[in-house]
């Protein structure tokens, strides 16, 4: 009787999602597009401290906070590792978009051309530094090259992606926004808090990672905010009324496809190039991996006053939940295999 009870004290929910990479952040996300279709209203507001602006804000707070932590000294140690930092960004800003490309030809309709757009534009964000390294880790790969290709991909990415969206006839949904005005306000929203940070990351960065955990729960509540309040918009248009679940079901299962042949393909360069194992964790989940962040951020520049920002959102909304799942699990498989092989060779 007691090791029935010891055993049920012992199993927490939460603990088992967060194995398979469904943690507290992606279900947040879930209930934020829940209450967007139960209360619209809430996130429709305009003027200085509605929603929206607040988001602007605190945008330019979580890059000037990774800029604080982000010290000359991390950069530096994964200079050197040049052929590994090509396959990252290679596959981050040119495999991708071109892989979807090839398949937009294929399968675009009259019907479905704003997923389209989202799906193009979740092709073309770079990767996101957080859980890229975290993966990483997890996997035991190379550490202090995952976080110099993370860190330089988000700023490469406030010129790359709305170049891509520019070429693609795409950017700026609203109608009046050019490629200069583009980058300059992801550059006064982005890269310049991200350059003051690093400036400032002697006399804060201690106290920046003190407060990593803090810091964290920023991010994600800003990214909530963005959410919510885009997917207000899409609600109150009634422009989610032409999808049905099974076109959620196909366009999952399209994210998912997407993922996998990027990953595929990226641990083919890995090998052709004769990566030792540890560059290989870091190209396959640095190169394959897309920034929520970046990408909320930069839908409200690239598509301003749009009310499809929702739709436009859903597909890279979809790749990030899957994507942390899939490779939660993959990263763990990993550094449990690599253990046992390890294992096996001592025993040896």
């Amino acid at each position: 009787m007691s090791n029935v009870s010891a055993s049920s004290r012992s199993f927490n929910p939460l603990k088992l999602l967060s194995k398979i990479g469904l943690d507290g952040f992606i279900l947040a996300l879930l209930g934020m597009i829940l209450l967007a279709y139960l209360w619209p209203e809430g996130g429709l507001g305009e003027g200085t401290f509605s929603l929206s602006n607040l988001a602007n804000y605190g945008v330019s707070l979580i890059f000037f906070f990774y800029g604080l932590r982000l010290s000359k000294e991390k950069l530096k140690a994964g200079l050197t590792n040049w052929r590994l930092h090509i396959v990252v960004h290679v596959s981050t800003f040119i495999l991708f978009p071109v892989l979807v490309l090839i398949a937009k030809t294929f399968l675009e309709n009259a019907d479905n051309q704003m997923v389209w757009m989202g799906v193009f534009f979740l092709s073309t964000l770079p990767s996101t530094v957080s859980s890229s390294v975290v993966m990483v880790s997890i996997a035991e790969g190379n550490i202090p090259a995952a976080i110099f290709n993370a860190s330089i991909s988000s700023i490469m990415g406030v010129f790359i992606t709305p170049l891509w969206m520019q070429v693609v006839n795409t950017a700026g949904e609203g109608g009046e926004n050019h490629l200069g005005d583009i980058m300059g306000k992801l550059m006064l929203q982005v890269l310049l808090p991200v350059i003051v940070g690093i400036v400032l990351n002697k006399y804060g960065g201690a106290w920046a990672e003190s407060k990593k955990k803090f810091l964290r729960y920023f991010d994600q509540t800003t990214i909530l905010i963005i959410v919510y309040t885009a997917f207000c918009e899409s609600f109150d248009q009634h422009l989610f009324s032409n999808l049905s679940w099974g076109d959620l079901l196909m366009l999952s299962g399209g994210m998912l496809a997407l993922f996998f042949t990027g990953y595929f393909i990226i641990t083919g360069i890995c090998n052709l190039l004769g990566f030792n194992r540890e560059d290989r964790i870091t190209a396959v989940f640095c190169g394959s991996k897309k920034s929520l962040v970046h990408g909320t951020v930069m839908s409200k520049v690239l598509f301003t006053n749009s009310a499809a920002l929702g739709i436009l959102l859903l597909p890279l909304m979809l790749y990030h939940a899957l994507q942390l799942i899939v490779v939660s699990v993959m990263a763990q498989r990993m550094a449990a295999q690599h253990h046992l092989s390890e294992g096996t060779t001592l025993t040896n």
